[in-house]
């Protein structure tokens, strides 16, 4: 249960059998079936997760009810609402489950704990706050700066297994673009690799 949680913790810091087993008591194991709300408006996250399996988004709800969604996460990634988490503060935004999902959970407490315990963690959860910033910093650029098919390459290349598990539409949400534009886009995209795949072609030795 704990071996793919270790290996990414050990990427970042360095724990001791001991430590190792401390942390493991702290951390809830969770399954959740497909389209379950972790969390919902107005509620209180009081939760970080650790996906060892499964896919999960975030979005925030417009007062009409358009979907803006923030991310999407899947195994070996952490979802929670830090703001909410931190300040124990009403959340405005939604975390549900894309697919049935099996998670390792620290709870508020847990984490205080964990700190208390471990300080190491300290700068553990810091690195992947500061990388969560800078994706975020990163997408907000490419949303004034790219065009909606430069964005929609450059999520695919860098989250080609999100893209095989996210409908087309929440795709689509996730750019900022209606699914039908994406969809020109798409065809689009299809139509230069088949052309540029029948150009090499007339170019190779008979």
């Amino acid at each position: 249960m704990f071996e793919r949680i270790d290996q990414f913790v050990d990427r970042i810091i360095s724990l001791s059998p001991e430590e190792k087993q401390q942390f493991h008591s702290l951390l809830k194991f969770k399954r959740v079936r497909k389209r379950t709300y972790l969390l919902q408006e107005g509620e209180i996250c009081d939760f970080e997760a650790y996906i060892v399996k499964g896919c999960i988004r975030t979005y925030y709800l417009s007062d009409e009810g358009a979907e803006t969604i923030l991310s999407f996460a899947i195994e070996d990634w952490w979802v929670s609402d830090p703001s909410s988490f931190t300040g124990q503060t009403p959340s405005n935004m939604f975390i549900e489950s894309l697919e049935d999902c099996e998670l390792l959970i620290l709870d508020h407490k847990s984490k205080a704990t964990l700190y208390e315990k471990i300080p190491k963690f300290e700068t553990l959860f810091r690195l992947l706050m500061q990388r969560s910033l800078f994706t975020l910093q990163r997408r907000f650029h490419s949303l004034v700066s790219q065009t909606a098919e430069q964005r929609y390459l450059a999520f695919i290349e860098k989250y080609p297994q999100v893209v095989q598990r996210v409908p087309q539409n929440q795709i689509a949400r996730y750019l900022g673009v209606s699914p039908e534009f994406l969809s020109k886009v798409r065809n689009t995209i299809q139509k230069k690799t088949t052309q540029s795949g029948c150009l090499s072609a007339k170019h190779q030795p008979a």
